[in-house]
């Protein structure tokens, strides 16, 4: 069979990566193609479009590129019906992938999402597109279910799929080793000498701006530890030059963010999957977010959740201390990792409770497998109807 996999993000590559493997075991003569990275394309899918090239921040930031949003738009339903693909299987990024859906099931293709787009936070008037334009749902987060059956929506939960990614790297070789550690304008990387803090502040451009100076700042308070920032692999090594050149002891790993969890003591951490990440590591850490003034004034007054980690929203408590906005200044940060790094009672209370997560976000089993088997399944008894090749009225933007 031919499946068309859309992923826009870092995250949408790695899980992107891991489902087209179980695929592929499950149908060796599969045909994979779609938008995603590196990850995707080692796992064996022909990458037409970068994901890199559609990393677009905030409201503002959208609304600025919304040519070149457009125009990607154009490409993907073209690319789409020329690979005529058995199903369209969508990897969260929902605001590229929902309208592509509409697009796609209209044009006669089966639909499918894996990794549900976060329309318990915001924007639930989604719901209504998703269960007009998507055959099959699968969701990663123990309340997505419950979430969507109050809409009248069936969906399948096959639990999260970094569970087995990080177990599988824990159990590596890998895993036991230190990270590489290089320093601002020292090309051979060094050994770690003191006790590790990683700073994992986000993969776009602006975020990184954004936060990644005051958390920097607060490393002076540190200085029996070592400081390292997580280089995001969508960024040059000369873009985090200019920043850590006021800092020439904090130190940068590119490529190894999960061998620094590894040996982390504690972590700073941007909102979104890191902080998951960070937690099945059994990493203590604070969750830092900061965007521009107009982009979380909108944000505000839209999303409507009492987290925004996924780790505080998984467990339904504040597990991790958020740090937001004006919040997210030198004096916070440094006094939270001083209660992560010296105070036993919180490193105890957190290793606790994510155990806890691990164990709600592992009651799918393995999420790849579990999710390659229910597409595969459904496609075999749901077979593709014969969809019209480009020239049809129905190709339109």
């Amino acid at each position: 069979m031919k499946y068309y996999i859309i992923a826009g993000e870092a995250s949408g590559d790695l899980h992107g990566s891991n489902l087209i493997r179980e695929i592929k075991k499950l149908d060796p003569s599969a045909q994979l193609r779609g938008w995603g990275g590196d990850l995707m394309r080692e796992a064996g899918a022909e990458i037409v479009k970068d994901y890199r090239e559609l990393a677009f921040m905030g409201f503002t930031e959208v609304v600025r590129n919304l040519p070149t949003i457009l125009k990607n738009i154009k490409f993907c339903k073209t690319d789409i019906q020329v690979f005529n693909p058995d199903a369209v299987i969508f990897i969260d990024y929902p605001g590229f992938n929902l309208r592509i859906a509409d697009w796609a099931r209209n044009a006669g293709f089966k639909t499918i999402y894996y990794i549900s787009p976060q329309v318990w936070a915001w924007k639930e008037s989604r719901v209504k597109s998703i269960r007009e334009n998507i055959d099959k749902m699968l969701v990663i987060l123990p309340f997505e279910k419950a979430f969507f059956e109050k809409w009248h929506y069936e969906t399948e939960y096959v639990g999260h799929p970094l569970v087995e990614v990080i177990e599988r790297f824990r159990q590596s070789p890998e895993s036991q080793r230190p990270p590489d550690i290089f320093l601002t304008g020292i090309q051979k990387s060094v050994p770690p000498v003191q006790p590790l803090v990683a700073l994992l502040p986000g993969s776009r451009k602006q975020e990184i701006l954004k936060k990644l100076p005051v958390m920097l700042e607060a490393s002076r308070s540190f200085p029996d530890f070592q400081f390292v920032v997580a280089e995001a692999p969508g960024q040059e090594a000369s873009f985090y030059d200019e920043i850590l050149k006021p800092f020439p002891l904090a130190g940068r790993v590119r490529n190894q963010t999960y061998s620094l969890l590894s040996h982390a003591r504690a972590a700073c951490v941007t909102s979104g999957t890191a902080t998951l990440e960070t937690a099945l590591f059994g990493v203590p850490e604070v969750i830092c977010y900061k965007g521009s003034r107009i982009s979380y004034q909108i944000a505000k007054r839209l999303i409507k959740v009492k987290y925004i980690s996924l780790v505080n929203l998984i467990m339904d408590k504040p597990v991790v201390k958020e740090l937001i906005q004006d919040e997210m200044n030198v004096k916070n940060i440094v006094e939270e990792l001083k209660k992560l790094i010296s105070d036993q009672a919180t490193r105890i209370r957190l290793q606790k409770d994510y155990a806890d997560l691990r164990s709600l976000l592992s009651q799918g089993g393995n999420a790849s497998k579990k999710a390659a088997t229910l597409i595969v399944k459904f496609l075999s008894d749901n077979p593709a109807p014969t969809v019209e090749q480009p020239g049809s009225p129905s190709f339109n933007l």
